[in-house]
């Protein structure tokens, strides 16, 4: 499998939201079978740190990555900076207490998968979360840096992917049940037509996507992932044949034009100018008054639905909006 970028910026990516779904029903699968069997599914400290291959890095990387976040420590035994940073990783693996799982990638006896992630020098830490890549940082860091960074990692992975990591137990033997690959989850009722609508995009469909999402929504209308596909699908086809220069300067000549307001915005979202999207539109609702005024809210409140109810870029833009309202 290609790891590849998990964005947070810009359109919602369909692939990690349905990843998210899946991981979040893995996760709690995983709870759930261990409490049936009468265990705590923990593992022992040792299995916090872990050296992983390229036989092995489907099991060990991929697929724990539905349960627990994965930090990938790509380091080679020539390299003077892995010998400083390699132990602060492992140290603070332990001390997280199962918050994340630290695999260690020798580059040199894996060729593959260093070229598969793009590294270009060593150390390099990147950590996948339900099967999603996410580069870290490269280079030697500082602990309080990768203290940090792994705080936002955690607090990524709980808030989105449902990911509450692994319980520890000093007393488990080393490489238990709870090392073991996560049980398949059951396909769901709506599989196959979110699979359709996915691929329909892709294939630049919109119209066949918006109308699968739809069907999903007529039965399940609280489908997240359906809601999700449907507002970036009618985005995407909103800005479809659109001229960005002219859309541009039509709302840069007519700052009250809220038809040029609205459209920038939706292409600003596209090309992954979050904030500028919303504070355009936000801008707007404190010019206008009225079914103007109403109409700009209700597309904000639409590319809302786009980003991700979470996104701390919305929670602050819905808190802006309420300030602009009232």
């Amino acid at each position: 499998m290609q790891p590849r970028n998990m964005s947070m910026s810009g359109v919602v990516d369909l692939a990690a939201v349905k990843a998210a779904q899946e991981a979040k029903a893995k996760a709690e699968q995983t709870r759930a079978e261990a409490a049936r069997q009468g265990g705590t599914g923990a593992v022992s400290p040792a299995d916090l740190v872990i050296d992983v291959d390229e036989a092995g890095f489907e099991h060990d990387v991929l697929q724990r990555s539905a349960e627990v976040p994965v930090v990938i420590d790509f380091w080679a035994e020539w390299c003077q900076p892995c010998k400083q940073l390699s132990p602060v990783l492992e140290r603070l693996a332990v001390e997280y207490n199962g918050r994340f799982l630290l695999a260690k990638i020798d580059v040199d006896a894996n060729q593959m998968l260093m070229q598969q992630f793009g590294i270009q020098g060593i150390p390099a830490v990147f950590a996948v979360v339900a099967g999603q890549a996410l580069p870290l940082f490269q280079g030697a860091a500082g602990e309080q840096q990768i203290r940090q960074t792994l705080d936002q990692l955690i607090q990524v992975a709980e808030e989105r992917f449902g990911l509450i990591g692994l319980t520890v137990d000093p007393d488990a033997e080393p490489g238990g049940a709870a090392a073991a690959a996560p049980a398949p989850v059951p396909a769901g009722p709506y599989d196959a037509l979110l699979e359709a609508a996915v691929q329909a995009l892709d294939a630049g469909d919109l119209g066949g996507a918006i109308r699968a999402y739809q069907n999903v929504l007529s039965d399940d209308p609280g489908n997240t992932e359906a809601k999700l596909g449907l507002a970036q699908a009618e985005l995407l086809q909103r800005v479809q044949g659109a001229d960005p220069q002219q859309v541009r300067k039509e709302a840069a000549e007519k700052p009250r034009d809220v038809q040029a307001q609205i459209t920038a915005a939706d292409l600003d979202l596209v090309g992954g100018h979050v904030e500028d999207a919303f504070g355009r539109l936000i801008e707007t609702v404190q010019r206008t008054a009225g079914d103007d005024r109403d109409a700009v809210r209700r597309r904000l409140l639409e590319l809302f639905e786009v980003v991700g109810a979470d996104d701390p870029r919305v929670v602050g833009a819905r808190r802006a909006l309420a300030r602009a309202l009232f």
